[in-house]
């Protein structure tokens, strides 16, 4: 008989072998799914895994899924480290677009560099105070962070469409939700000539390294992992709980309303209520993906953003609904959480009690 059984210790094999078990098991799933679409397994994974890849232009746009997706999971893995639930990071980056967005329609072409500058850190503030909202309420009235976080989201989201629809709006745009075209001196540089992917990939990498190296190197990094793992310890050892909880509130907040500043700035270039199609909500499964590492996130980050961008080629090539790209991410999440089970647990074989003890009509017989 299968039983689980408990680890004397956590297994750091399974802790990284989890997400490619995970991985295996929804390619499994999505070719069943694909078998009952009458798609061949093998050409919709070609379209999904390999088509990202396949030229300059493919590669840039891969880029541009990757750079919001790495921005917001490497904030929420300081969270999730922290044992700090913020699921807040879709609508920090929604106010980060709709305030850098602001100041960005304030330039012209004879504006410097400087103010993509003032945008950019603009963005990320906004961010960053949208991301104080639930870490105050949580510190003065300990209300639930999941909840308020959540609530959060929705708020920015009409926040955005209001702005948009409103004092935000192209005068000249004939009534379509958008603002103007932002002039050339608040964009981003492009890092490729025949694609979109701008600088905002690389400050990204930089972003995620720089926050690995602050978790595993750093006395800070220390004591919220410290505080993650074991809280009352940590206030045993002298290190301030609210200050944890406000530096990854706010350090979360600003990166995810940079990655909406950088993608109006970036390759969209206007606002426009579609700037993220649930990047926030993805990044989650990025941070897991990655085991709540910053090294780790940013190759998670690389391949859920090519489920994003070979969903969009699957759409065009194999006429597939736009809801299989949130399909993905649902099987791959419930399969990564069944997989991190074995991570504090294992499965072993154990004799039934019928088979490891003679009966007793066994053993009366053998005593006579």
């Amino acid at each position: 008989m299968l039983k689980t059984q408990a680890r004397l210790e956590s297994s750091k094999l399974m802790s990284w072998l989890s997400p490619l078990i995970a991985i295996v098991l929804t390619m499994v799933v999505s070719s069943v799914m694909f078998w009952a679409l009458d798609i061949n397994p093998a050409t919709a994974f070609k379209v999904f895994i390999i088509a990202p890849l396949s030229d300059s232009y493919n590669l840039g746009e891969l880029m541009v899924k990757t750079t919001p997706l790495l921005l917001c999971a490497t904030g929420l893995a300081l969270c999730y480290k922290a044992n700090i639930w913020n699921i807040g990071a879709e609508g920090q980056l929604l106010v980060g677009a709709l305030v850098g967005s602001y100041f960005a329609l304030q330039a012209n072409e004879q504006s410097g560099y400087l103010w993509l500058i003032v945008t950019l850190a603009a963005g990320a503030i906004a961010g960053m105070l949208w991301a104080a909202i639930p870490t105050l309420l949580h510190q003065l009235f300990h209300t639930n962070l999941i909840l308020t976080t959540i609530m959060l989201n929705y708020i920015g989201l009409y926040l955005l469409l209001w702005g948009v629809h409103g004092p935000l709006i192209d005068p000249d745009g004939f009534g379509f939700p958008e603002s103007a075209i932002f002039a050339d001196s608040v964009l981003l540089p492009t890092i490729m000539e025949d694609g979109r992917a701008s600088i905002s990939i690389l400050l990204a990498v930089v972003f995620a390294i720089g926050s690995g190296i602050i978790l595993y190197r750093t006395l800070p990094g220390f004591q919220l992992r410290v505080f993650g793992s074991d809280q009352p310890a940590a206030r045993y050892a002298g290190y301030s709980s609210k200050f944890i909880v406000w530096s990854v509130m706010l350090s979360a907040g600003a990166l995810a309303g940079f990655a909406g500043v950088a993608e109006v700035t970036g390759p969209i270039g206007q606002l426009i209520p579609q700037v993220s199609p649930g990047y926030g909500y993805a990044a989650i499964i990025v941070a897991y993906l990655g085991r709540l590492n910053p090294f780790g996130i940013i190759f998670a980050a690389f391949f859920m953003g090519t489920l994003y961008m070979g969903s969009d080629l699957a759409q065009i090539e194999l006429g597939m609904p736009t809801a299989i790209t949130g399909l993905f991410q649902g099987v791959l999440l419930f399969f990564l959480l069944a997989c991190d089970f074995l991570i504090h647990y294992k499965i072993v074989w154990q004799p039934s009690a019928s088979l490891a003890q003679p009966s007793s009509s066994s053993a009366k017989q053998g005593a006579a």
